[in-house]
């Protein structure tokens, strides 16, 4: 596995690896690799000739009451895992690398970055947006693999790459999850024994959600009002929001009538949580 931490260079070695008529596949993350973001590694390895993987934690995506600093971070240990994964190259660029002093460029998707998280983190989705976009032109990538659990994040990365005439193929993965449901994520280290407990009200509020809709309802206030108040009956969650949106404009559904998503961001004590699932209608 070749380590790059130069954009310049990393244009290089993917010049010479597609004028060999390679296929090249990506995976962005911000590191402390857990199974979720590995799921996504082997599919590209499974499906590219070439994998990338960035990692870099990017600081235009948390906003002022958000502790970048206190993000969990283990290159070292990253780095050894990428490597027992056949990952060809690994992209590990610096703040600076990635944003001068003077830096003024960002990119932003309007009316879907305002809405479920983007309501409580107003900047996040530009951030995001602004540093897929700069890590898509280093890597220049035939597909790139996102996982379902941020769902906001792939539909708006989705539309970006729409809207931008972007060559990139977006691959959307399942949620990987552990065997009591709670969905895989880096923020789960965060939590106390107690917490992780709690933190199962999240998967479970949404098998709630599946239930109602397999009985019949498809009113989604009900399925709403059902997943708050289960919820609610935990003492250490505090929900953000609970949602049911259409998949394409996360606009919120008046009636379930094809797929629809179920989101949800709750607090576990400190931490913030977010797990979704496609809600469906079997005739």
């Amino acid at each position: 596995m070749r380590i790059i931490t130069k954009t310049g260079e990393l244009h290089e070695a993917m010049r010479e690896e597609r004028s060999r008529g390679r296929r090249i596949g990506f995976v962005p993350t911000m590191g402390f690799l857990h199974e979720g973001h590995l799921s996504l590694v082997r599919e590209s390895v499974q499906q590219t000739d070439v994998t990338v993987v960035s990692i870099f934690v990017n600081p235009t995506q948390f906003g002022p009451r958000e502790n970048f600093n206190e993000y969990p971070r283990d290159t070292g240990r990253d780095t050894e895992i990428l490597k027992a994964e056949e990952v060809d190259y690994l992209f590990l660029p610096d703040r600076e690398e990635m944003y001068s002093k003077d830096y003024k460029t960002y990119v932003e998707v309007h009316s879907l970055q305002d809405k479920l998280c983007g309501r409580s983190r107003p900047d996040h989705f530009r951030g995001v947006c602004t540093v897929v976009l700069k890590l898509f032109n280093a890597v220049d990538p035939d597909i790139a693999f996102f996982g379902q659990k941020d769902a906001q994040q792939a539909i708006i990365l989705k539309r970006m790459v729409q809207d931008l005439n972007l060559g990139v193929k977006i691959e959307i993965l399942p949620i990987v999850r552990e065997e009591d449901g709670l969905a895989l994520s880096s923020r789960n280290t965060n939590l106390n024994p107690e917490e992780r407990r709690a933190a199962l009200v999240l998967s479970k509020s949404l098998e709630e959600a599946r239930r109602i809709v397999m009985n019949g309802e498809r009113d989604p206030e009900q399925i709403i009002g059902g997943m708050k108040e289960m919820i609610a009956a935990e003492p250490l969650a505090k929900i953000d929001y609970v949602e049911i949106v259409d998949m394409e404009n996360l606009v919120p559904v008046r009636k379930i009538e094809k797929e629809v998503l179920a989101a949800l961001a709750v607090f576990v004590g400190k931490v913030r949580l977010i797990d979704n699932t496609i809600l469906q209608v079997k005739e």
